[in-house]
């Protein structure tokens, strides 16, 4: 792996300011840009891991702390590991939090965060790539959907609530997309279960979208996250596999 560089960065939006983390390869070189969308619990030290491993592999990665209209990451603390015991009594305070990002709200930094790597001096010019973890899948996903002519390729695994009945659901965007996309499900997942799947499937092979998901058997909800007891060693590095090939097909002549 190559060795990396990371610090912590401020990026303006409509509604304050975002602080996020950076990562890029340690060698002085622009490289493509990589948008990595967080899960719930938000932007900390497993998130920073990952971003720094998709770093070594050539990319210059953003993890912005989408909560960011209620505080600097941690929004809300966070033990080092999290376990089935804990997760109640922190969702009772994401909840709020959560259900406080509107789609509107989300695009809007989107565009932020889109114009900040594209002015970054170690990012190549060109479409980003994208990928996205539990709520980050519908972010990766809304984001190429409405950004299409920014995005070249968006992933997202153990995704949440990606087709519902909602007016507003992620998936009813699919005719605008361009970017070539991947899904890693978990199995058996309340969060996304097998009709919203098909609906997820449906609605991308009708536009015409190139797509693949797959549902990782016998993985639980969040299983790329080491930092929680559903992580699971197996489902995680078929996550990596799945995802530097994406990024490698649509980003790599950048990269090259």
């Amino acid at each position: 792996m190559t060795a990396v560089h990371g610090t912590s960065v401020d990026i303006s939006t409509q509604d304050g300011v975002a602080d996020a983390y950076l990562v890029h390869p340690d060698d002085g070189e622009p490289h493509p840009a990589v948008l990595l969308y967080m899960d719930a619990f938000g932007l900390r030290p497993q998130l920073r891991r990952t971003a720094d491993r998709l770093a070594g592999a050539g990319y210059t990665v953003l993890v912005p702390n989408v909560f960011h209209r209620h505080g600097r990451a941690p929004v809300v603390e966070l033990p080092d590991f999290i376990d089935p015991a804990r997760r109640p009594e922190i969702f009772e305070r994401l909840g709020p939090i959560l259900r406080s990002l509107t789609p509107e709200a989300a695009m809007s930094d989107a565009d932020a965060y889109l114009n900040w790597l594209a002015k970054c001096p170690v990012a190549t010019d060109g479409p980003v790539g994208l990928t996205g973890y539990c709520m980050g899948a519908g972010l990766a996903l809304r984001t190429a959907g409405t950004y299409p002519d920014r995005v070249a390729a968006a992933a997202g695994f153990h995704g949440a609530r990606l087709a519902t009945e909602a007016d507003d659901s992620p998936h009813l965007l699919a005719d605008r997309i361009t970017a070539e996309l991947y899904f890693g499900h978990a199995d058996q997942d309340p969060a996304l279960p097998p009709d919203q799947i098909a609906h997820l499937d449906e609605a991308l092979t009708a536009a015409g979208v190139r797509h693949r998901g797959e549902v990782y058997a016998g993985a639980h909800h969040g299983f790329t996250q080491a930092d929680t007891a559903a992580y699971d060693r197996t489902a995680d590095e078929r996550h990596w596999t799945a995802l530097l090939a994406l990024l490698d097909r649509t980003l790599g002549a950048a990269r090259a």
